[in-house]
């Protein structure tokens, strides 16, 4: 691993590697959060990305000493396919995580794709708001991956949703296949503790570049984000572009 003097960046040679790395990180997080506040809040994400760490936390030793009473489980974004569908966020990570490990059901807050999106929407907002006790929740941690295109979450390029956008979970349509999607947007995202990007694969390296090195001003979704703040998790294929 090699660390870059930018915008928190950490190099792994492999996914594996980076997963590795951030299921290290979950689990200090998760042991300062619950020591502080009783309980470890936060947001999966999903695509290809966190597979592997999501495999990585259903074994020992992460399923043993991860506090998985204490642990909270949301998603950042989710498909509007049947919840038992493999493009389904919440059904990948129960199937590679959640079933393999002590976690109660009721610590799990799956997005009801099979509603109406804009009522999907607004019952995500509810149970967030229930949860959380306040008009804008703070997750301890969110995870997120980045697209080709800088999208994050389901943020995507062409889309109404700007920083400014003041509704927490937002239906959106993806413009190039017509898919209804459910998101967060920047507002409940960079209102949390920690925003950890996991980014694999080369097709991913120019978008990068321009965003970590030339820093070019609000080209890609992603930028809405404060990215000050956020820490990214690179393999070496995505970082192929960046200097040392």
């Amino acid at each position: 691993m090699k660390k870059m003097k930018m915008n928190n960046v950490s190099i792994f040679n492999s996914i594996t590697e980076l997963s590795q790395a951030v299921a290290d990180i979950i689990y200090k997080l998760s042991v300062e959060a619950i020591k502080n506040n009783g309980r470890f809040v936060i947001a999966l994400s999903g695509g290809k990305t966190p597979s592997v760490l999501f495999n990585l936390l259903a074994q020992a030793p992460y399923s043993e000493k991860l506090d998985w009473k204490n642990i909270f489980v949301f998603w950042s974004d989710e498909r509007f396919v049947p919840m038992d569908n493999e493009n389904n966020n919440s059904h990948l990570a129960k199937k590679l995580l959640l079933d393999h490990v002590p976690i109660p059901t009721e610590n799990i807050f799956t997005p009801q794709v099979q509603m109406p999106p804009v009522a999907a929407a607004t019952q995500y907002v509810n149970m967030l708001k229930a949860f959380f006790k306040v008009d804008v929740p703070v997750f301890d941690l969110i995870l997120l991956g980045m697209g080709e295109d800088g999208h994050t979450a389901s943020l995507f390029p062409g889309t109404h949703i700007d920083e400014a956008h003041p509704i927490l979970v937002e239906a959106i349509t993806k413009p190039d296949d017509n898919v209804k999607r459910l998101t967060f947007t920047p507002r409940l995202i960079n209102n949390a503790k920690h925003v950890l990007v996991l980014v694999s694969g080369k097709s991913k390296s120019r978008v990068l570049f321009e965003i970590l090195e030339r820093k070019i001003k609000k080209k890609y979704p992603i930028q809405m984000l404060q990215l000050k703040k956020i820490r990214w998790f690179l393999d070496a294929d995505a970082a192929s572009l960046l200097k040392d």
